[in-house]
């Protein structure tokens, strides 16, 4: 059975940091995004990783970091600089495209998602 499982999430003031996992089981993706959804939004898409490629979305790009270790089969999602509007439910996703993207249609799989709150 296919599944992606994230850890990590939690409330944190503005400023700080935060390192969300995704732990995939059941088969190796070749490309590993993470998503957000805040309340009444559209899940946006954050960053995306492949091979050594990585593509981010520009709320995110110099606050965020998305790294992959490939033996525990897990990418990484580290945090930094926080901010209120960062506050989510944080999904991974993945997919067997050979390049990041951000399009939501082109993962198949889907973790349940882990909240993250940043207090102002």
């Amino acid at each position: 059975q296919v599944q992606l499982v994230e850890s990590g999430g939690g409330l944190v003031q503005a400023g700080g940091s935060l390192r969300l996992s995704c732990a995939a089981s059941g088969r190796t993706f070749s490309t590993v995004g993470w998503f957000r959804q805040a309340p009444g939004m559209e899940r946006e898409f954050v960053t995306a990783i492949s091979g050594g490629n990585t593509i981010y979305a520009d709320a995110v790009t110099g606050r965020f970091t998305i790294s992959r270790a490939n033996a525990e089969n897990t990418v990484f999602l580290q945090m930094n600089r926080l901010k209120p509007e960062d506050t989510a439910v944080y999904y991974c996703a993945g997919s067997g495209v050979t390049r990041p993207t951000s399009y939501r249609s082109y993962y198949g799989y889907w973790g349940q998602g882990t909240q993250v709150t940043v207090s102002s």
